[in-house]
């Protein structure tokens, strides 16, 4: 009896290599506890190294008694097994799928968490299986439950029926609501402005009437291609400028991401109307001026109004050329690459047009003066075919453009490697996988990443924003009776950890985008 609270027994083996293998039963309280302990025959000679030893393996054991004898079996996590047991659930969502009242869920256990909208402070959630016991009690039984759900989903069905009026307020509502950055993105920014100049010249100048009376009364087949050209121009206006106000507004349910392509839809039209009008129309009558020639009436008037087209159709192109170096400026591209990149579809179909207009009143000039000055047609129909040509080029260039970006095109290489920097340099992140940057239309961007999260730094950052005092955690853990309660523990903040994770995504995400405004969905998702 050597402090241990009862006999000691030792066995002794191998005593030939003197080496023993003690095994030491000792009791403690109503129960026996046995540890084994190895050390040298020297030992013994010194005094009191026996009990010393004892001493050891009396404390080995208490430990051993004291985490084994209350600890339960420790149950496996499976994967596989579909559970609600510790799901939460909204307010919201309690009263509408379990028909409850606020005043039904006033006694129920709730809890802070993350909201999942940005800028947004945390959420009121509940514990599922507390809303679920609540509404089986409210209502007495689950079945009774199902039955007003199918009552009042049918009711909801046939209200749905009925609110034509509703939807128009609500739609009338938010268009009075629209801010005015919304407006200047719309019809009243830079690209609309472009568009509405366009229409007005085309409006208060008439050149596809004025054209039209030209090629009426001279028989000139280039003239009827100018006028045709005319005529589409005026029509891609009209489309550009529908294109641009749909844009512009407020996603909804059946287009989550907003409608910011429609400007690149717009152009696309733009292009093919081009092509198969203007080209197509042009291209007919310059062969059927070569296959029937036909004498053409004095040239004075058509030359007069080619001279006015040309200031009209000038204006607009400058309007257009000093539109997209302010946008190529602002995004740090030349101009050149603003265009061939297609960042501003509306603005780059009024330039190409009113280009290829250009190019053709000076086409049409050259070929309708060699037909005057020869006395022969011909001269006249190859113009109207080398105009043909122009609009083909043109709309085959905005037929390209247009639908690479709505396949979903890529931003330039130097504005993500921007981003892609900015993000690697945080703390909180070791490397960075799989990124996209993906051009959604009006200059806005989608951007996604994988991200390789530092789980010391992570942790540290969680420690540092606790209240956690060293004493009191030691005492914490020392008055741990048993591992359940050192499970408990590690859990309790382990799961904290997990939501300290997803503020930082939040703090990241929302770092980025003020420092890149452009980018207006970020999905950073965890290795």
């Amino acid at each position: 009896n050597l402090q241990s609270g009862g006999p000691v027994k030792f066995l002794c083996q191998n005593a030939a290599k003197q080496s023993f293998n003690h095994f030491c039963v000792i009791r403690l309280g109503s129960g026996f506890a046995i540890v084994q302990h190895k050390f040298l025959v020297a030992s013994f000679v010194k005094a009191g190294c026996l009990k010393r030893h004892l001493n050891i393996l009396a404390r080995e054991a208490e430990e051993c008694s004291l985490f084994s004898e209350k600890r339960k079996k420790k149950a496996r996590v499976d994967h596989t097994a579909s559970s609600m047991e510790r799901n939460f659930i909204t307010p919201v969502r309690a009263m509408s799928d379990f028909l409850l009242k606020p005043v039904d869920l006033e006694g129920l256990r709730k809890t802070k968490r993350r909201s999942p909208y940005e800028n947004e402070p945390p959420i009121t959630v509940f514990w599922r299986k507390d809303v679920e016991a609540k509404a089986i009690e409210v209502w007495g039984s689950r079945e009774t439950l199902l039955k007003e759900l199918i009552i009042r989903d049918a009711k909801r069905k046939n209200y749905q029926q009925n609110i034509f009026s509703v939807k128009k307020r609500l739609r009338e509502y938010r268009r009075e609501g629209m801010k005015e950055d919304r407006h200047e993105a719309g019809l009243f920014g830079s690209s609309g402005k472009v568009v509405l100049t366009a229409i007005a010249i085309f409006q208060h100048k008439s050149n596809f009437l004025f054209k039209l009376l030209a090629w009426l009364y001279t028989g000139s087949h280039t003239m009827f291609s100018e006028s045709i050209h005319s005529l589409a121009d005026t029509i891609n206006q009209l489309i550009l400028a529908y294109g641009i106000h749909k844009s512009v507004q407020h996603p909804d349910p059946d287009h989550p991401y907003g409608y910011s392509n429609m400007k690149y839809v717009a152009s696309l039209i733009s292009g093919v109307g081009i092509f198969c009008v203007g080209t197509g129309l042009s291209f007919y009558h310059g062969v059927m001026g070569l296959v029937n020639p036909a004498p053409m009436e004095p040239l004075f008037w058509a030359f007069f109004i080619l001279g006015g087209s040309l200031v009209s159709e000038g204006a607009t192109l400058l309007v257009a050329v000093n539109s997209i170096k302010k946008g190529a400026k602002e995004n740090m591209m030349s101009f050149t690459e603003y265009v061939l990149r297609g960042q501003d579809p509306s603005v780059n179909v009024v330039l190409m047009e009113d280009l290829a207009a250009v190019i053709g009143v000076g086409v049409a000039s050259v070929c309708m003066g060699l037909a005057a000055h020869f006395g022969s047609p011909v001269p006249d129909a190859v113009g109207s075919l080398l105009i043909g040509g122009i609009l083909g080029g043109v709309a085959s260039f905005l037929i390209y453009t247009n639908v690479a970006a709505l396949v979903g095109k890529s931003i330039s290489q130097e504005r993500l490697d921007r981003i892609n920097s900015e993000l690697e340099a945080d703390v909180m992140i070791r490397a960075i996988h799989d990124v996209k940057g993906i051009d959604i239309g009006n200059s806005l961007v989608r951007y996604k990443a994988e991200l390789d999260f530092d789980g010391r730094e992570l942790t540290r950052s969680y420690l540092d924003k606790q209240d956690l005092s060293f004493i009191t955690r030691v005492r914490e853990v020392n008055n741990m009776k048993n591992i359940d309660e050192l499970e408990a523990f590690l859990l309790k903040h382990g799961e904290n950890i997990v939501d300290m994770m997803g503020a930082e995504i939040d703090r990241i995400e929302m770092k980025l985008r003020k420092n890149h405004p452009e980018i207006r969905h970020c999905d950073l998702e965890i290795l």
